[in-house]
């Protein structure tokens, strides 16, 4: 087995007055070693922060937890490791390719399953990448951006069709890969620009789908919307007869050069206009904030999620922030969303506070089940990951003091998750779907003890 050292440049998108641009934020030392056949093992990481970075104004953090720079005298020349002995960066690895953004680097590069050195998983995810990081080889390497545009979103699908199937993907349609690596998540996906210039994550059916999956989730998205949830534009499109659904990247906005927009403003909301100019958000995960690995992930709870607010969000947005999360904890419950898991829920940092804040809603899918007792992926109260209201409200000092605001928040979702279906059908989702669906989504008796209903039903 052979040990591998490799430095890469750690590169961050920053605002200047003649507009955002990537400069040069640090060095990342990755010590791997490197099995045959198999994906390599990275053992150690190492990070220095380069001078002229922290000495400008813009600089952001890479990673609230493991790179923090509240001295920047101090951190001149200092090396950094990963918090709490992780072998690596969590706001680093939130620019990594994920599951299918590494599949896809792997049809492109024609090697087997998870043989790369993470290090060229990191080099190959693009410059569209989620957040406001690139990795690169060297300090002089150039913007590499990778979007394909709307209009070739059918020659996209066709790429990543072959990707899925593992088969080989013809010469004609390998350019359109170069979309795929700045996408998260194990399902097929890319981002694209519409014909204005802004930046959409596309998501493509998937081999083995027995429902409109895009449809589905656009229009639970809509239904979280009209719960209260911040959520991004979503779009519905078929492209020859196969569903896709577009969603605004909330990790990037317009404004003019130097400036940001207006406050009060929702960034994910702004669109490409006269004179504005794209700008980057620095994005870290649920599991980046919370500090722990994949495997001890799936041992945290929402909880945990609210604690790590408290300690690395903005002060001005920790109660709203809070309140948003158990919000989307029992939406989640309402419609059996158990795709929860901590990358699944992500932080941005705002260029109106000049600090972290919770991201928009991604990712909300429905699971249809006959099961009367059902699980989320995080922890939901003391009663582990059940899936309850009752559950949900053992913890609810952890997201507000009040517990008659917790109760409000519920009755608030409530109140729209039971119209779900007339939600769905404005949303022109077909009879089977509803049916396919219908599955996934409580009633307010399933998922609450007859006293929490009664209180619930309580008018104010």
């Amino acid at each position: 087995m052979a040990r591998q050292v490799r430095e890469l440049y750690v590169f961050a998108s920053i605002a200047k007055k003649a507009g955002p641009r990537f400069v040069p934020a640090g060095l990342l030392t990755l010590t791997e070693d490197l099995g045959a056949g198999a994906r390599s093992r990275e053992l150690a990481s190492r990070f220095s922060y380069g001078t002229r970075y922290l000495q400008r104004l813009e600089a952001i953090e890479i990673d609230p937890v493991s790179l923090s720079i509240p001295d920047r005298k101090a951190a001149i020349g200092q090396e950094f490791f990963p918090a709490n002995g992780l072998e690596e960066f969590g706001g680093i690895r939130d620019a990594a390719p994920d599951a299918w953004g590494r599949r896809v680097i792997e049809a492109r590069r024609r090697v087997p399953a998870n043989s790369l050195a993470e290090a060229d998983y990191l080099l190959q995810a693009g410059g569209d990448r989620v957040g406001a990081l690139d990795i690169r080889a060297d300090s002089t390497s150039p913007d590499s951006p990778s979007a394909s545009d709307m209009r070739s979103l059918g020659y996209v699908l066709q790429a990543a069709d072959r990707v899925d199937q593992g088969l080989p993907v013809p010469a004609s349609l390998e350019d359109y890969l170069g979309a795929g690596p700045s996408a998260g998540g194990a399902r097929p996906k890319a981002s694209v620009r519409d014909d204005d210039g802004a930046l959409w994550l596309a998501k493509f059916p998937a081999r083995g789908d027995t429902l409109d999956v895009a449809r589905a989730e656009s229009c639970t998205l809509e239904l979280a919307r009209r719960c209260g949830l911040t959520v991004p534009e979503v779009k519905y499109q078929d492209i020859g007869g196969r569903p896709v659904m577009l969603i605004r990247r909330f990790d990037r906005y317009w404004a003019a050069a130097g400036q940001a927009p207006a406050a009060g403003t929702a960034l994910h909301d702004t669109r490409p206009d006269g004179g504005l100019m794209e700008g980057r958000l620095a994005f870290v995960s649920g599991l980046t904030l919370v500090g722990c690995s994949e495997f001890e992930s799936r041992t945290k709870g929402y909880h945990d999620l609210a604690h790590a607010i408290r300690q690395f969000a903005h002060p001005q947005s920790i109660r709203k922030d809070c309140e948003e999360l158990f919000t989307r904890m029992v939406f989640n419950i309402f419609v059996s969303n158990d795709d929860d898991h901590l990358r699944n829920h992500g932080f941005v940092h705002s260029p109106h506070l000049a600090g972290w804040v919770l991201s928009p809603l991604y990712d909300v899918v429905p699971r249809p089940s006959l099961a009367y007792e059902r699980m989320l992926h995080l922890q939901v109260g003391t009663e582990g990951k059940l899936a309850s209201l009752d559950n949900a409200m053992t913890h609810f000092a952890a997201f507000t003091p009040e517990r008659s605001r917790a109760l409000a928040l519920i009755r608030q979702v409530w109140g729209e998750v039971r119209q779900w279906r007339t939600c769905f059908e404005e949303f022109a989702a077909n009879g089977k779907l509803i049916d396919q669906i219908g599955s996934a989504f409580r009633d307010l008796e399933d998922i609450a003890s007859p006293a929490l209903v009664a209180q619930i039903r309580k008018p104010d």
